[in-house]
């Protein structure tokens, strides 16, 4: 029997061996385990990928968030961390870390519906929400599975309201709106290089993009315990640099990233046309012209009280699958007391209980492919 993983990192690893080898060996060789030269390497290959101004490396896309906001506290209010009357929108169906990284700073998050057809925050909600709201200092807008959010609509409301807009792109590097990479359109960005990225290192690290030159200062001192002198510091800061090792594996997988982007498009394009016209199978949708969705997950909608007998039964067949995610934040017991709720929140809570991820490895087999297709095909056929 086939056995399809979510992600083959052993294959991806064989196909870039030489490089990532080559990168490991330069780092033996040199001995500088603490920004060590492949960090500012790193830096500027991302910068000049995004055409951004400033990128700054750092231990992981949670840090990347929580980077951003203490920041922008120390800039904006001239304070180490922002108060819970301070309000940042976000949506809840998102990985914890989005509204972990608010409470962290000292902010309340205020939790907005998304749309069904994205799985993003809904921009309208966000307009609903501040016709009557106090107090709200900014949103952070998760470009989920790889699936750019509105970002027109977005930066509009933020340039109307005042507020600052950090882009949580660690599911959508090499992601795309109206031309411009996403992370590159907000305040700042927050990019995850967990392994199972779409650049992706061997370990945890992250990347902060801004155009903003006062909070690129602030956080390469908040990185390294908050000051530019490690024994003088000026703010209340972390331990949270990239390592030099992860940096260089990372910035050997750069060489690939269109490349892979452009494959996993392709496996997209082939679950999209085969799973077509399934009566109760919904098939992600590209709602914008201006959207480059990066797909770091393929993720379906399946009426609910078939979700969980598909995965068992694609799981049956050799078949990898995921909930992502399968309990949206404001449900969770860590926000009941700190959180604002905009709304009922029902499409957070449908979704949580019919999305299902599909293998997405940029090297699958075209035949592995139609392999999850067929096997799709014959659960539907065998419970209509």
């Amino acid at each position: 029997m086939k056995q399809i993983q979510m992600l083959d990192l052993k294959a991806e690893y064989e196909y870039m061996k030489d490089s990532i080898d080559a990168a490991i060996k330069k780092c033996l060789a040199h001995q500088k385990w603490i920004f060590g030269p492949e960090i500012a390497e790193l830096e500027d290959t991302v910068t000049k990928y995004l055409n951004a101004k400033y990128c700054i490396g750092v231990s992981s896309g949670t840090e990347a968030l929580v980077l951003s906001l203490r920041a922008l506290a120390i800039e904006t209010k001239g304070e180490e961390f922002f108060n819970k009357e301070d309000k940042i929108i976000t949506t809840p169906f998102t990985f914890t870390a989005t509204g972990n990284a608010i409470a962290r700073s000292g902010a309340t998050p205020v939790f907005v519906d998304i749309d069904p057809e994205t799985y993003n925050i809904d921009s309208k909600k966000i307009k609903e929400y501040l016709t009557s709201a106090e107090n709200v200092i900014g949103i952070i807008p998760v470009h989920l599975y790889g699936q750019p959010c509105n970002m027109d609509e977005i930066m509009g409301i933020a340039a109307e309201y005042n507020l600052f807009v950090i882009e949580d792109t660690a599911q959508a590097f090499g992601g795309e709106w109206s031309g411009s990479k996403l992370g590159s359109i907000g305040t700042t960005g927050a990019f995850s290089f967990f392994p199972s990225k779409n650049l992706g290192g061997f370990g945890d690290g992250g990347m902060l993009s801004t155009n903003d030159p006062e909070i690129n200062e602030i956080v390469r001192m908040l990185i390294r315990q908050g000051g530019k002198d490690k024994y003088n510091v000026m703010h209340v800061g972390y331990n949270a640099r990239l390592d030099t090792m992860q940096a260089a594996i990372v910035l050997a997988k750069m060489k690939y990233i269109n490349e892979f982007i452009e494959r996993r498009r392709k496996i997209a394009e082939v679950y999209n046309k085969d799973l077509e016209g399934i009566e109760g199978l919904s098939l992600p949708k590209i709602p914008s012209a201006a959207s480059k969705h990066s797909y770091n997950q393929y993720t379906v909608r399946v009426d609910v009280e078939k979700r969980d007998l598909l995965q068992k039964f694609l799981n049956e067949k050799g078949i990898s699958t995921m909930i992502y995610y399968p309990l949206p934040l404001h449900k969770m017991a860590s926000f009941e007391r700190i959180m604002e709720i905009s709304g009922s929140l029902e499409v957070s809570e449908m979704m949580s209980q019919e999305v299902l991820s599909l293998p997405m490895s940029p090297l699958q087999k075209e035949e592995d492919t139609y392999y999850v297709t067929e096997t799709i095909k014959e659960f539907f056929s065998r419970n209509t």
